[in-house]
């Protein structure tokens, strides 16, 4: 006779839909500001055709905002996803582990959603400090699984509707019939919760909201340092550039009547000082003053269409976004330069020089280093 399968028995309470219940009003949001911030930088860095010209360049904090409460909210999800499987995990031990059709499926779903969920808080925690472990691409796999992980989110909790309304409120029946003993401990777990997510989010959101960068612990970046007190993500030596000789800088500008400048022709030009910030995928972002010449006014001296795109070309020699391109909102806005000092400083090497763009409300992936290059898209 074959030995009889006996799932292990957990006496400890907690383990129950009252408490699941509970942490997951809390993880839904988390995951839901994640996935629509999420979704605004992914089409800012990447814009489909109907969207290129369509993005707008104001608010000029629009992109610092969204991409801080992105990884924020990322960030904040991890205890909680992690109390969250804290609490369910017995269910994995139910036997039989399949009893029907429907419950297969279920399970099947959760899988997804368990997995879907830790890779993308995963990895998007490591994107922050810059570590890819993996022979993918970051960008298209965390975007294609976040699609993922709230499909399976939503099915989720249209099979479970049921047992979330019975234990939404205390009042609720669900919550009424579990034992009245447990309530304390789980609202000391859920104090406990509480205190571990306020705590990373206040030891690591200071990296974009500066006025808590005094707390910052555990962000891999921190606002004031780097070269002119102003982070850096990729070097110049990481780019292959290098110090560029000024007597060696050309800018060409493309367009109906092209033409170059050198560096002294290119300071010569009427300067403009803007206060923008650098805002970065991976959490980080700062204000600073930029000096330097309009991209609206070399765009007219190229004879460029008000409805016209730039591709912004770069001299570096390694490393992604080397080209970027701006839609026509951005292009002519009047605090998009071509910066070619911070803070009342010529830029280093690190920052760009001898010239590099800012534009308002744009990824900083797309402030495009060492401008060589503007090409009028028609």
């Amino acid at each position: 006779m074959k030995p009889r399968v006996t799932p292990p028995v957990f006496k400890g309470g907690l383990h129950d839909a009252r408490t699941a219940t509970v942490i997951g009003r809390w993880l839904g949001p988390a995951f839901a500001v994640c996935f629509l911030t999420g979704l605004v930088s992914h089409f800012m860095q990447h814009p489909p055709g109907w969207l290129a010209d369509g993005i707008p360049s104001r608010p000029i904090w629009g992109y610092r905002v969204t991409q801080g409460l992105h990884v924020a909210s990322g960030i904040a999800a991890i205890p909680l996803l992690l109390a969250k499987l804290w609490t369910v995990y017995p269910r994995l031990f139910a036997w039989p582990a399949l009893r029907s059709v429907r419950h297969a499926l279920e399970r099947l779903s959760v899988a997804v959603l368990v997995a879907g969920a830790v890779f993308e808080l995963a990895t998007g925690l490591l994107n922050t400090a810059q570590w890819y472990p993996w022979p993918f691409s970051f960008v298209p796999v965390h975007y294609a699984v976040a699609w993922l992980v709230v499909g399976a989110l939503l099915l989720h909790i249209a099979v479970k509707s049921p047992e979330i309304r019975a234990h939404w409120s205390r009042r609720s029946p669900g919550t009424l019939a579990l034992p009245a003993s447990e309530g304390p401990d789980r609202r000391s777990l859920l104090a406990a919760l509480t205190t571990a997510v306020g705590a990373v989010t206040l030891t690591t959101v200071g990296q974009s909201f500066t006025p808590l960068k005094g707390f910052l612990l555990f962000a891999p970046r921190h606002p004031d340092k780097g070269p002119q007190s102003l982070p850096v993500n990729r070097t110049a030596a990481a780019a292959g550039v290098g110090r560029i000789a000024d007597e060696e800088y050309l800018l060409r500008v493309s367009g109906p009547r092209p033409y170059t400048l050198t560096l002294d022709e290119l300071r010569a030009l009427p300067q403009h000082e803007v206060e923008l910030s650098i805002a970065c995928v991976e959490g980080w972002s700062k204000s600073a003053r930029w000096t330097g010449v309009r991209v609206a006014d070399l765009l007219d001296c190229a004879g460029a269409p008000a409805q016209a795109r730039v591709r912004v070309v770069s001299l570096q020699l390694r490393g992604g976004y080397r080209v970027s391109e701006m839609g026509h909102r951005h292009a002519r806005d009047p605090l998009t330069l071509l910066a070619l000092r911070l803070n009342g400083e010529e830029l280093d090497p690190d920052h760009g020089y001898p010239a590099r763009l800012i534009a308002p409300d744009r990824p900083g992936v797309l402030q495009t280093k060492w401008v060589g290059r503007l090409e009028v898209v028609a």
